[in-house]
């Protein structure tokens, strides 16, 4: 082949590879769950990019993706309760950024607002609920200080992040505060059972009183009855007969007189 030849063969595969670097700097695919913020030359783009494949001025504009799933991320705040008690709590952030705040979230937070935006409210919305709160109370309505710290969360952070939930994994206290809580938790379980079984025997007792009640009024009233109606006394006989005749056989005159069943 000769040099000419040569250049051209060079020439044209120069010019296919620089084709094929236009080609790719010029498109883009922003994965699932995502959204593109165009950045040309320092400068951002208003208008984000959804998903899948997109064209852009080759290389001078960059497409960085911002994701719109779901978050979680852990975090944690040294808080004081109402008796001027330590507390430390664990918690998980669930969050999301709206499509409507992506431009806005990339250029104030570099697209990850966790440590810069969300951490620290979420942090100041729990000082408040448990500064209101003794330190046994925050133990044992953990959902309650979880549901109020969310509202007042979501209130300091606004419309820019969506708050999901919060979860929260751990309270921790001092052994002394700890073992102080157990030990008035179980005083207050013993007295609960102890009352259980007062009422329990009050109940049992008031039961045996109406019961004894109840039987020396059946008495009297059948005294009364029979008093007022001596006959009743036969009736109950002849109710209560089973069809077969009593045999009577007297002693004479010693007033002794055996009751004998007859047979059939």
């Amino acid at each position: 082949m000769d040099p000419k030849s040569q250049a051209k063969l060079i020439a044209l595969g120069g010019a296919a590879l620089l084709l094929v670097i236009l080609v790719m700097s010029s498109s883009f695919v922003i994965p699932p769950g995502h959204r593109g913020v165009l950045v040309t030359m320092g400068k951002v783009s208003q208008v984000f990019a959804p998903e899948g494949f997109g064209l852009k001025a080759p290389f001078i504009t960059d497409v960085l993706p911002v994701s719109v799933r779901q978050q979680t991320k852990s975090t944690d705040a040294d808080c004081y309760s109402s008796d001027l008690q330590q507390i430390k709590i664990e918690l998980r952030v669930l969050y999301r950024i709206p499509e409507n705040m992506i431009v806005r979230t990339f250029q104030d937070y570099s697209g990850d607002p966790f440590d810069s935006l969300i951490a620290p409210r979420v942090a100041e919305a729990l000082k408040e609920v448990t500064a209101l709160q003794s330190a046994e109370m925050i133990v044992k309505k953990r959902e309650e200080i979880k549901t109020r710290a969310l509202e007042m969360a979501r209130i300091k952070i606004g419309s820019m992040l969506v708050i999901e939930d919060l979860v929260i994994q751990d309270v921790s206290l001092s052994k002394e505060l700890e073992s102080a809580i157990e030990a008035k938790m179980v005083q207050e379980q013993e007295a609960a059972k102890a009352k259980f079984i007062q009422q329990k025997a009050e109940i049992e007792a008031n039961t045996a009183i109406i019961k004894a009640k109840g039987e020396a009024e059946a008495i009297r009233v059948r005294g009364r009855a029979l008093q007022e109606s001596p006959g009743l006394v036969q009736l109950q006989i002849v109710e209560k007969w089973n069809g077969v005749a009593p045999l009577v056989i007297g002693s004479g005159g010693s007033g002794s007189n055996i009751i004998l069943p007859l047979s059939k």
